[in-house]
């Protein structure tokens, strides 16, 4: 009996570092996976089809929707953003581990759809810090630095919904705690019976010679 893979949600502000986080930790652990959205948003530059969104149109995104396809779904601004039902439960059932990196709204969504899901929030070490690191990608402007604090204030708010908290001060560290909490899952009980399922058998087998 193959093990069942477990579905994780990763929160986290804008300028937290989840992103970072969750790519290391994937070249860190074998047999896990982020699941790739589909969006009706436009496709940039550098961008591939599959690896960073499956790109679809609104009205493909409807039929979807229709069809009960999402685990969970959300509108951002003028853009639709899903995630794949079917692809999601393919992996789990084939023992794959899942990750969703999604905002407070979508994990909860999932936790709702499925409760046995593990919720992770990440967080920086302080509102200095973060702040910092939204300046320090230099892509905007004060206005838009000030509305991103206030969305991640926000975000930060639902923290208290997650089973685990990681803060990101020191990278290394925070993806040492990222990779024992998915380490940590997989020795459960629950896990370890249908992995070692056999020997389990054999240690508890009763024979005469014993």
């Amino acid at each position: 009996m193959a093990t069942q893979g477990i579905l994780y949600t990763i929160s986290a502000p804008s300028g937290a570092g989840k992103t970072s986080l969750v790519r290391a930790l994937l070249e860190q652990m074998d047999n896990i996976r982020v699941s790739v959205s589909h969006t009706t948003r436009k496709q940039r530059p550098g961008e591939v089809e599959g690896r960073d969104y499956h790109f679809i149109s609104v009205d493909e995104f409807k039929q979807m929707l229709g069809d009960a396809a999402f685990l969970e779904h959300a509108q951002v601004f003028d853009n639709f953003y899903g995630t794949s039902q079917a692809w999601v439960a393919q992996q789990l059932a084939a023992g794959t581990d899942v990750i969703l990196e999604i905002d407070w709204q979508g994990a909860e969504q999932v936790r709702r759809a499925m409760s046995d899901t593990r919720s992770i929030f990440i967080l920086p070490p302080s509102r200095a810090t973060l702040e910092e690191r939204l300046q320090g990608r230099g892509q905007d402007d004060e206005a838009t630095i000030a509305r991103r604090m206030r969305a991640a204030v926000d975000e930060m708010s639902h923290f208290p919904e997650a089973e685990f908290i990681v803060i990101n001060d020191e990278f290394d560290v925070a993806l040492a705690d990222l990779v024992a909490i998915v380490r940590s899952q997989r020795l459960s009980l629950p896990s370890q019976q249908i992995r070692h399922q056999a020997l389990l058998a054999e240690l508890l087998s009763r024979s005469d010679q014993i």
